[in-house]
């Protein structure tokens, strides 16, 4: 409660006799409580508004995202208005601090965004639209790369113009596969999965290098060298600068009926020195080395940055998660790590010598063999500036492209003709029981040429080891 405050009667003093008059010194208390009184009362509206910090918008082929950060959480409600489109977006006790971003032209749904004042503390945004939305609102808490965030995804309304491009069938394909044309045998599917987006940078290295940038350069020439090669086809799990949710990633995958999934990133540590590629599989029963497991958590947490609903889980996941240690997947994910890592340890050092595991979210795909391919540490100044070049790009991607056609010969994707004789495989991962003379013999080589081919010293090979047979022996 404010106390009574009592006043002086006002008085005039003059300046030189028949100057100007002016209020004595004395009316100045009164003065300064009634400054002070509106002071707090401004003040106090202040403090209670939420500023908004941000804004951002991102487009991938399904919605047009917006997102708002907020200096705290903020209340908000969504409006459509028709004849134009427009969706209005009204922040209860909301200043904007920021500029509102320009959208880009080819975005299927907005126009753009323009913003105003509504009553004495409130915000209005009102989004200019090309055709009828759908808006989907929701908020998510702070994290220690952003403040709170109010998220708003736009989707086409039921009846709109649709944004993906149905996936091609054709005349004589085979029932269950995508894209198979005439009468020609199914491609071998690889799902190929550029890791972050969007509002998830990824790691950062020093120079300021984003992981989600490598990610998306690498995995493009992936794909576009798979492309290339007979019986095979990419499917980019993201192919621009936006976020897809973990399990998200899985279902396309599953949508398109991927033989394989690769998931590619740019691994990141607190010591600058660390160095090399590494390649994971999934894991259920723990890590295989402390790094791994501190790295998976990390990767795991993508979801909190890129802007998904803590509620949000997969129907795909939920209805069976099969353990795959008793199944066949692992053993292909662990035979396409295998061969992606010897081929890796050619153009780059590895930092670690075998396949290892973790609990990856984005490799739970219960009948898809996963794997996660760790191209280098961005963290390394030296390895940042060899992850930012164009050329050094495209020789991981050739590298992981070797590891794969191997891959796709010993697992063909059904339907498709390949030589599978012991002669036409000419890499092969070692698996428990195997022996050195064993594999002579079934690929009818020497033991010598064997064992000289791969330099070894003696008949000692590890699970998870690649070897190479000798053309000619």
């Amino acid at each position: 409660m404010l106390s009574t405050v009592r006043v002086a009667p006002l008085q005039r003093v003059s300046h030189g006799g028949s100057g100007p008059h002016r209020r004595s010194r004395s009316t100045a208390p009164w003065l300064r409580v009634l400054c002070w009184l509106l002071l707090c009362v401004t003040t106090t509206a202040w403090a209670e508004q939420s500023l908004v910090q941000g804004a951002r918008v991102w487009t991938d082929p399904d919605k047009t995202r917006l997102v708002f950060e907020t200096s705290a959480p903020i209340g908000h409600r969504l409006f459509p208005i028709d004849e134009p489109h427009r969706l209005v977006v009204d922040l209860d006790d909301a200043r904007l601090m920021t500029e509102l971003p320009k959208v880009d032209l080819s975005d299927a749904l907005l126009v753009g965004l323009r913003s105003g004042p509504r009553g004495d503390h409130h915000l209005r945004v009102v989004l200019d639209l090309k055709q009828p939305v759908r808006a989907k609102s929701f908020v998510l808490s702070p994290n220690e790369r952003y403040a709170h965030r109010l998220i708003i995804d736009l989707t086409p309304r039921e009846g709109a113009v649709g944004r993906r491009v149905a996936l091609p069938t054709f005349p004589g394909a085979m029932p269950g596969r995508v894209g198979s044309r005439g009468d020609a045998p199914p491609a071998f599917v690889v799902a190929i999965d550029a890791g972050h987006g969007g509002e998830d940078p990824g790691a950062i290295g020093a120079a300021g290098t984003k992981e989600k940038d490598v990610t998306l350069a690498i995995a493009r020439e992936l794909a576009r060298l798979i492309d290339q090669e007979p019986g095979m086809r990419a499917v980019m799990i993201r192919d621009g600068d936006y976020y897809v949710g973990l399990r998200e990633r899985i279902e396309i995958a599953h949508g398109h009926q991927a033989d394989l999934f690769i998931s590619i990133h740019a691994d990141a540590f607190s010591n600058p020195r660390a160095r090399g590629s590494s390649v994971y599989t999934l894991s259920h029963s723990g890590a295989s080395s402390a790094s791994a497991k501190w790295l998976a958590k990390r990767e795991n947490r993508s979801d909190r940055f890129g802007g998904v609903e803590a509620s949000n889980t997969s129907d795909l996941l939920e209805t069976v998660l099969m353990d795959m240690t008793r199944n066949a997947t692992l053993e292909s994910s662990v035979d396409a790590a295998a061969l992606v890592l010897t081929h890796l340890g050619r153009v780059n050092e590895l930092h670690r010598s075998d396949v290892q595991r973790a609990g990856f979210v984005v490799l739970e795909s219960p009948d898809i063999p996963s794997i996660l391919v760790e191209t280098a540490f961005i963290s390394n100044p030296e390895e940042e500036r060899r992850l930012r070049d164009r050329a050094h790009q495209r020789k991981l991607a050739q590298a992981i492209m070797a590891g794969v056609r191997v891959y796709a010969r010993n697992y063909p994707a059904r339907g498709v003709m390949v030589d599978t004789s012991p002669r036409g495989l000419r890499e092969v991962v070692i698996h428990a029981g195997d022996t050195l003379s064993g594999i002579a013999q079934r690929y009818q080589v020497s033991l010598r040429a064997l064992r000289e081919h791969n330099g070894l010293k003696n008949d000692v090979i590890r699970v998870g080891q690649v070897l190479s047979i000798p053309e000619d022996s």
